[in-house]
């Protein structure tokens, strides 16, 4: 599924994130920037090494945060670690807002011009994905629609069920 933000593609697709061809990818971090298991593994096995060691040297980041390192052997040229909240923590709206719009700032920082984003925090950190795509998309929407250099921004979903959540809520989301 792909839309228009004034001028600029927002698009869903269900599919391996490690296997996108942007400028970067965005992976579901935790504070410490350990490249572990869910989409972290996935980037540390398919990106190799480098990327972990990256992230050792730069040490972690803040809940909400996001920091960026080199994609390895991946596609995508980097990688943006960003840290979503756990559900229960508190104040997860906002620190999911903030790791979205934190990403997409940093990539504009780097003068990329496409990234993807996981649906952030969906999977061992417990966060509905309902409220997961809800603010991730208001956040990219929001982002796109102000002075950015990104002209392609994707949400690559693992599974159909995780796309047709995201694809109803887009819908939603630029019908207004």
């Amino acid at each position: 599924m792909d839309v228009k933000i004034a001028g600029r593609a927002l698009e869903l697709i269900e599919g391996d994130i490690t296997e996108m061809d942007t400028d970067a990818i965005v992976n579901a971090a935790n504070a410490q920037l350990v490249l572990g298991g869910g989409v972290a593994g996935a980037i540390r096995r398919q990106g190799g090494p480098r990327i972990q060691q990256e992230c050792d040297r730069i040490g972690g980041t803040f809940v909400g945060g996001a920091v960026i390192t080199t994609g390895g052997t991946l596609r995508a040229r980097h990688v943006i670690h960003a840290v979503g909240p756990r559900l229960g923590e508190g104040n997860e709206d906002e620190k999911l807002r903030n790791a979205t719009w934190n990403s997409l700032r940093l990539a504009d920082e780097h003068g990329l011009t496409s990234v993807a984003f996981p649906a952030i925090s969906t999977g061992i950190f417990g966060f509905p994905i309902q409220r997961c795509a809800e603010i991730m998309l208001a956040t990219a929407v929001a982002y796109l629609r102000g002075d950015t250099g990104l002209g392609r921004v994707v949400f690559c979903l693992f599974g159909t069920e995780s796309y047709e959540v995201f694809a109803k809520e887009l819908t939603r989301t630029t019908a207004s």
